[in-house]
């Protein structure tokens, strides 16, 4: 797999340290002719990477289906923010605690301006699911795990990133079969399953095949 080394700056430290279980990194890079065209074409990718209802759609369909809503629960059509919540629909088997989805609560979205560069960085989390009263962390991973999804323009190169840290299955629930579920689930993304969804979104984040359309 592919590590950030090379791009450690800027953004790096929108990313949180890794101490447990696995981490995954996947990057991808364009370089356009002009620095003026790369600050133009980076207002499509910031305003991709916000909008999670079309992930798989930008992603070229080749991944899992994401829906987001409000802290509640409930379903909008607007850009992601802070405090909002994920629901995925990962092919095969849901969760029973998240309703037939994994859940994640967006923790943090970050902007940073450098002399010349540009960060926008979403950190997610799995969380609860937020339409019932429990507090079990509905997702494959553990409330350890994160993941940081971050775009940013250096020059006239935009890069598109997803950093995946401290992932570790959630296999200690109430719930036994959710356990079985989220053992199998984890060890797939633990093997690098999970790998080519993310390096589809991130290449589609840079597609400019159409620059013109807007997420």
């Amino acid at each position: 797999m592919e590590t950030n080394n090379e791009y450690n700056e800027p953004g790096a430290a929108h990313v949180p340290p890794q101490y447990s279980g696995s981490e995954m990194n996947a990057v991808e890079k364009i370089q356009l002719a002009s620095e003026a065209e790369a600050v133009h074409f980076f207002k499509t990718v910031k305003e991709r990477l916000l909008d999670v209802n079309r992930w798989t759609e930008i992603a070229g369909g080749a991944m899992s289906d994401f829906f987001l809503t409000d802290g509640e629960g409930n379903l909008v059509q607007r850009k992601a923010a802070s405090g909002d919540h994920i629901k995925i629909d990962i092919p095969g088997p849901g969760t029973q605690t998240g309703g037939g989805y994994d859940w994640v609560t967006i923790e943090e979205i970050k902007a940073q301006v450098l002399d010349d560069a540009e960060v926008l960085s979403m950190t997610v989390r799995p969380s609860a699911n937020p339409l019932t009263s429990s507090d079990e962390t509905a997702h494959f991973l553990t409330a350890e795990a994160t993941s940081t999804f971050q775009v940013k323009r250096v020059g006239n190169a935009i890069y598109a990133e997803e950093h995946g840290r401290n992932e570790v299955p959630n296999t200690d629930t109430e719930n036994t079969l959710d356990n079985v579920r989220n053992t199998f689930v984890g060890w797939g993304a633990k093997v690098g399953l999970s790998y080519p969804q993310w390096k589809a979104l991130v290449k589609g984040l840079l597609n400019h095949d159409n620059p013109c359309q807007s997420a």
